[in-house]
């Protein structure tokens, strides 16, 4: 284990909350045959996290980030995404960009509870698709059979949501609008409701479309910031 490696453990391990250790296991359903089945947890908190990575992302290169990323420790991965996301927000260099790319669709097999996932892939993944033209990388995970996969691809669409850019983000949730996951449900539903403050006209026209179809977690989440008169005609199937 590389010195850095151990610095970063040693500096997680000191802000453990051990009543967070407790919590955090059925905050994050591990138990057998559901979604985080098996993932352990130090109790360090968020913003505990960031505070470390802040410290060491310009330090740690992407081989150790490795090593830390593919950790059976959740806070392991999540303050490696933490770090990755700072070295590729921080670079001007193209080349360094593209490598970043290339670590985290590697290392996807990581990136593996939702936290992980909405933490890290819009602000990585899918700012890159947004900025180079490449959204095909969306499309492709959305096609996945792996859920995390399509949770990245939809999510992914929030840097394009964030310019004012609809289209991918109506594609991905239409894709996937029946999936049997209700972590897909909450996804899809959260990237409309953004869509909608952004543009609500948008959101509307959409809803208008399949809100019949949707399931019923996925509206409730899209609609949570409009009129209330409104939500409720939805809620009832009124329009």
């Amino acid at each position: 284990m590389s010195s850095i490696i151990k610095e970063i453990r040693e500096a997680l391990a000191v802000l453990s909350i051990p009543e967070k250790a407790a919590f955090f296991p059925r905050f994050f359903k591990t138990g057998k045959g559901e979604y985080g089945e098996g993932d352990l947890f130090l109790g360090v908190t968020v913003p505990d996290q960031r505070s470390v990575a802040k410290e060491y992302y310009s330090k740690i290169q992407l081989n150790d980030l490795s090593v830390l990323l593919s950790s059976e420790y959740h806070e392991h991965r999540l303050t490696a995404l933490f770090m990755l996301i700072s070295k590729f927000e921080k670079t001007k260099d193209p080349a360094e960009k593209e490598e970043v790319i290339a670590f985290y669709l590697n290392h996807l097999p990581y990136v593996n509870n939702w936290d992980l996932v909405d933490s890290s892939c819009y602000k990585i993944l899918g700012r890159y698709a947004f900025e180079n033209q490449k959204d095909h990388l969306l499309r492709e995970l959305s096609e996945s059979e792996q859920m995390w996969h399509k949770r990245i691809a939809v999510v992914g669409t929030m840097h394009h949501v964030k310019k004012g850019s609809f289209s991918l983000t109506k594609e991905l949730v239409t894709r996937n609008l029946k999936h049997p996951h209700d972590l897909m449900h909450k996804a899809n539903g959260w990237l409309l409701r953004e869509m909608g403050r952004k543009n609500e006209g948008e959101l509307i026209a959409y809803l208008n479309q399949y809100y019949k179809e949707m399931p019923r977690i996925c509206l409730r989440y899209a609609i949570e910031k409009i009129e209330e008169s409104l939500r409720q005609d939805y809620l009832k199937g009124r329009v």
